[in-house]
């Protein structure tokens, strides 16, 4: 059973997430909390799995909860998916540092809400179709003012063919469309991803993008 925490200032959002992901028989709902000083102090009785974190809220905002969170837990756990807008482009590299491990618009619907809790808990990452399309468009318009020497330096360790499906990547194609690309299987290129995440030391999809963008790469 996955135990999920809801944190999030409006009351109607944590009753309507509590709501869907309790359908769900592998999920569970332990707790929530209105705003991140709450979801500190609850943390360790709550233990939850993953947290479900709004990016605006009173007090500290989600950014700074999660920086908390990650800095209070040295075993990667709670994963923390950020709860966005489509206006809240600009806190979505600040919420991958701060160690957030997915992304999803408030608008996703109960089976995408289930998934990225399930996948950020077996290890990738989950980013909604609308909040992967602004992550590439800040990748593809932002020219950083000089590659990240370290940064490159982790992308030479990757094999031609990973090097390939990295781009693929940055561009946005899923896993099955770089497989049509390439002729290859969705898991081999799934495979090839996960070695290059590793080599490179990203958490997820998404700050692999943000590690190309940083070596120059995109």
């Amino acid at each position: 059973m996955i135990r999920v925490m809801i944190c999030d200032d409006q009351d109607m959002i944590r009753i309507g997430l509590t709501a869907v992901l309790d359908s769900f028989p592998d999920i569970e709902v332990v707790g929530a909390a209105p705003d991140g000083f709450s979801a500190l102090r609850e943390l360790d009785t709550l233990d939850p799995d993953v947290i479900l974190m709004d990016i605006r809220m009173p007090g500290i905002d989600g950014v700074e909860t999660t920086r908390r969170i990650k800095e209070q837990r040295s075993d990667g756990r709670p994963y923390v998916v950020v709860l966005t807008t489509f206006d809240d482009d600009q806190n979505i590299f600040a919420a991958l540092r701060a160690g957030a491990s997915g992304f999803l618009n408030k608008a996703s619907g109960p089976e995408e809400l289930a998934q990225a809790v399930r996948s950020v808990v077996a290890g990738g990452g989950a980013l909604s179709a609308s909040v992967a399309a602004s992550l590439i468009d800040h990748v593809a318009t932002t020219k950083p003012a000089s590659a990240d020497a370290e940064m490159l330096a982790r992308f030479q360790a990757l094999t031609v063919r990973e090097h390939e499906i990295v781009r693929s990547v940055v561009s946005g194609d899923s896993n099955e469309e770089i497989a049509g690309q390439l002729f290859l299987s969705p898991y081999t290129v799934k495979t090839h991803v996960n070695r290059a995440m590793a080599k490179v030391g990203a958490r997820d999809r998404a700050q692999l993008i943000a590690f190309a963008h940083r070596a120059g790469l995109a």
